[in-house]
């Protein structure tokens, strides 16, 4: 069986954020490892955002019984975008019987876009 997900984000969203909760809101959404890769490039985080939205739809269940740092969207051997999960998004990938993922993620100068698929 094939699952999947997308969602697409404004990067004006996260340029808009007021910079008094700017930093509550990253540590809240990506793992330590996730600020590394983005730093403060904002197309990245909002790529990275999508990503896990997407995640969560193929799984099922959106942002909420899953948590925000229970998907990481990370890089791989080549630079290309891998995921990992942790906790319960783990425990859904298990109990749906899901053993591979397909991401793509990209963003022009005002959005950003992810799409992925699961089996």
């Amino acid at each position: 069986m094939l699952r999947n997900g997308v969602d697409l984000i404004e990067i004006d969203r996260l340029e808009k954020i007021d910079p008094k909760i700017r930093h509550r809101f990253i540590n809240r959404v990506f793992s330590d490892e996730e600020k590394l890769i983005c730093g403060n490039n904002n197309s990245c985080y909002a790529a990275r955002f999508a990503a896990k939205e997407a995640v969560s739809k193929a799984l099922g269940t959106g942002i909420g019984e899953i948590h925000w740092k229970d998907i990481e969207i990370l890089r791989g051997e080549k630079g290309q975008p891998v995921i990992h999960l942790h906790a319960k998004a783990k425990e859904r990938e298990i109990a749906l019987g899901i053993t591979n993922w397909a991401i793509s993620i990209s963003h022009s100068r005002t959005v950003a876009i992810a799409f992925v698929i699961a089996q």
